[in-house]
């Protein structure tokens, strides 16, 4: 962004504003225009104007260093003719010296100058004006020349420091790059680490869980007798648990994956699940659903669930109320239930809880968990769909 600087560890590397260079030109236009007016012999106007254009392409130096660099040796010519030699004359040009050399023209800046830099030296010391003493002579021969050699170095210190900044620039952002590269790495070796200890062990053990209680429901059924509820819940939340495991497995070992993942949509199959395990739960929908953004989908997924589980564990309640919310730019999900809560003595956040407040602080939402005055217990998330982008 033009006038404003890039910090870069300790320093700070200025970039050039827009307005440097139009000031630049109407200080070097209001200095020639004095110089003129302050000569005996009245007004010159060819030489105001001589003078307001020789400054004035200042403006465009750094647009156009080349042709301000003739454009300015051409008028120190004009100017000096008209007005006659002096240090005032030469700043425009000197000025574009130091451009053009900055700019990486610095050859073509030494061979336009340079000979009429030394005309100026041989007319100087073969014609010396009466009463001009040696070191007068010497004075008005190189002091052009000294003026010139330290525009053309400057221009060339210039440029090279900003080379200098822009390679260290470059490496440390490659630098930077190497860091993210190996971090993103080691996160990938270490998600494939635990995916490989949730199959080796998780995996097996609800496996284990899903076969027997599928092979016990089938063994009752046999027999005649029946079959417990809570054999079949065992049986169905073993299934779900498989199923929601595979998935998890499948993101840690790719993290790119897109492929659909649980959300809303699931909410009666998760409500089956709960009336299984003892929890019968009642879902109402609040304005009209719309296609969520997979996070905030499954973020929500996730509080029910959670929500849920947390009813049939520890509130004792029999039903619970799930209220899904659609509203223009917030989306709200509520879980209700009239068990144990006591205002009085609010639980400790476990690992359910917190989870749940990070999936949706994530998503820029507030999460609220808490007794209600009634007795039971209320958890509701509200979840902002603009930062997602959901569609309507």
């Amino acid at each position: 962004m033009p006038g404003r600087g890039v910090f870069y560890g300790a320093h700070m590397v200025s970039r050039p504003r827009n307005w440097v260079d139009p000031a630049l030109a109407a200080t070097a236009v209001a200095t020639l225009v004095t110089d003129v007016l302050l000569m005996p012999g009245g007004v010159r106007f060819g030489a105001l104007a001589v003078a307001v254009v020789y400054g004035g392409v200042l403006a465009v130096r750094r647009r156009f260093p080349r042709a301000v660099l003739v454009a300015t040796l051409v008028g120190l010519v004009a100017y000096s003719l008209l007005t006659g030699p002096g240090m005032v004359a030469t700043v425009p040009l000197l000025v574009a010296v130091f451009t053009a050399t900055d700019a990486g023209h610095g050859l073509l800046a030494a061979l336009l100058v340079d000979p009429p830099l030394l005309a100026v030296v041989t007319k100087a010391v073969l014609t010396p004006q009466p009463g001009q003493t040696v070191r007068d002579v010497v004075q008005t021969a190189f002091l052009p020349v000294g003026w010139f050699l330290a525009a053309w170095v400057l221009g060339k210190v210039t440029r090279q420091r900003r080379e200098y900044v822009a390679q260290v620039e470059a490496r440390a952002a490659e630098a930077v790059r190497t860091r993210e590269e190996v971090a993103r790495r080691r996160a990938g070796q270490e998600r494939l680490r635990i995916a490989r200890e949730l199959h080796d062990t998780l995996t097996h053990a609800i496996s284990v869980i899903k076969v027997q209680a599928g092979v016990a429901v089938h063994l009752a059924a046999k027999r005649g007798d029946d079959v417990p509820d809570s054999l079949v819940a065992i049986r169905d939340a073993s299934r779900t648990a498989t199923r929601e495991l595979r998935r998890t497995l499948e993101v840690l070992r790719d993290p790119d994956d897109t492929a659909p993942g649980a959300g809303l949509a699931d909410l009666p199959r998760l409500i089956a699940d709960s009336r299984a395990a003892g929890v019968t739960a009642a879902l109402s929908i609040v304005g009209e659903a719309f296609p969520l953004p997979s996070d905030v989908d499954l973020a929500a997924f996730r509080v029910v669930q959670e929500a849920l589980t947390n009813v049939a564990r520890h509130s004792g309640a029999s039903a619970a109320e799930v209220e899904v919310s659609y509203g223009d730019v917030e989306l709200t999900v509520a879980v209700t239930d009239a068990g144990r809560g006591d205002t009085a003595s609010p639980p400790v956040p476990g690992i359910g809880l917190i989870g749940m407040r990070e999936r949706v602080t994530a998503l820029g939402g507030r999460l609220s968990a808490a007794p209600t005055a009634g007795g039971g217990f209320a958890v509701r998330a509200v979840l902002p769909l603009a930062m997602a982008g959901a569609v309507r």
